[in-house]
């Protein structure tokens, strides 16, 4: 007995010694491997460049902490040759669910860091370019970004990799611990006519606020029955899906604290917001406000106040969305009873310049557009034939 309690000890002993090891090992100090500058569009959504395989192409993909895989727009795919095959592998997004074609096993190049065994799923992104006027090849989700630690320096616009582990914070700022099956999620303090604790996504890839399903706003009943909403559309797998704006008092995340938030409400008959574990997400419109740090090995994401922290937010309200088809701006959106409706602009109308702006560009004519409580002027042409119209820019309460 002695002899057998003596080799258990020494075992014990051993197996302490490795589990110990493997520990530390597990939890190693992150190490930089590459730094990036990015681009941001409208809502600051971030787009990064990269490279596929051994293709000399430089190729442009949004970051998302929204999705749980990571694609490649068909038109890309087929411009380089690419022949994806259909697997029964199926993505839900807002407004549908849809089976696409995936390409198995390949490599991706961001900067100084290659990663490799990536299964992109193929799918449509044209409505993403006409949306923020660049080519979008794909989006990058957590298939790539649960392997590293990421900083996101929205000031600099510099996007920082590391390798998984523990990671040298900075003292200020605050550190989120995160919920994480695939997608990132975290609770929140809401109120309007009362107070609500949810857990809401943290999507980089959302270029609003806060988006929250009506099913959470009907159930929670924190939103005053009386309010106002203000009518605006969205892109989504399905198509074009309708939305609601309105103002949100109060929203805490964190220690960080707003008031008179801009949020925006929809049906979710695919309940891709994952009601009732979550109420909604959190955009990078209020996310670009801290400078990030996300950890997706250690379940945590650390965020600190930047210099848009406390930028006004944008209550401006049109009822028009502009999009960029065949390098021309167009209407691709019009609430009837909006300002953009009463003044009598249609879809498909080819802008020529709002106010001054005469540059042909999509995020200069979307940023003429964000003057609440004031009039601009939209030179447009119908059918070969050139208008000019005034419209009242609201605000939204």
């Amino acid at each position: 007995m002695q002899i057998r309690l003596a080799c258990l000890q020494k075992f014990g002993l051993a197996l302490f010694f490795f589990v110990l090891c493997m520990k530390i090992e597990g939890n190693s100090q992150s190490r930089l491997i590459s730094t990036n500058s990015f681009l941001q569009v409208t809502g600051g959504v971030i787009i990064i460049q990269a490279q596929l395989e051994t293709f000399p192409d430089t190729l442009q993909f949004i970051f998302d902490t929204g999705s749980s895989g990571i694609s490649l727009d068909s038109s890309t795919a087929k411009f380089l040759g690419l022949q994806p095959t259909y697997t029964g592998q199926l993505i839900r997004g807002v407004g549908g669910i849809r089976e696409v074609p995936s390409l198995q096993h390949k490599s991706l190049k961001v900067g100084q860091l290659q990663a490799d065994s990536l299964n992109f799923y193929v799918n449509d992104y044209s409505v993403l370019t006409s949306i923020y006027g660049v080519r979008i090849d794909g989006v990058i989700g957590y298939a790539l970004l649960n392997r590293f630690a990421i900083q996101i320096d929205y000031e600099k616009q510099l996007m920082s990799w590391f390798t998984p582990g523990s990671f040298n914070y900075p003292r200020n700022g605050h550190l989120l611990h995160l919920e994480i099956n695939k997608l990132p999620s975290y609770p929140v303090m809401v109120k309007d006519i009362k107070s609500d604790s949810t857990t809401l996504m943290i999507d980089i890839g959302a270029g609003l606020n806060l988006l929250f399903s009506n099913r959470y706003i009907k159930k929670s009943g924190i939103i005053d029955s009386t309010r106002r909403y203000w009518t605006t559309s969205g892109e989504g797998i399905g198509g074009q899906i309708d939305l609601k704006l309105t103002v949100l008092p109060k929203f805490r995340i964190g220690p960080y604290r707003f008031r008179k938030i801009p949020i925006t409400i929809f049906e979710d008959p695919y309940n891709v917001t994952n009601f009732p574990v979550w109420g909604g997400l959190i955009g990078n419109d209020l996310l670009r406000r801290f400078n990030l740090i996300l950890n997706y090995s250690q379940k945590e994401i650390h965020i600190r106040p930047n210099r848009y922290y406390y930028e006004p937010f944008d209550y401006s309200y049109t009822g028009m969305e502009l999009y960029l088809i065949n390098n021309q701006v167009e209407v691709g959106f019009v609430a009837s009873t909006s300002p953009a409706g009463l003044a009598g602009l249609e879809v498909g109308d080819q802008i020529l310049a709002i106010n001054k702006v005469i540059t042909g560009s999509l995020g200069d004519y979307k940023a003429e557009l964000n003057h609440a409580k004031r009039k601009i002027t939209i030179i447009y042409k119908r059918e070969n034939k050139v208008e000019i119209v005034e419209v009242k820019v609201l605000k939204i309460n």
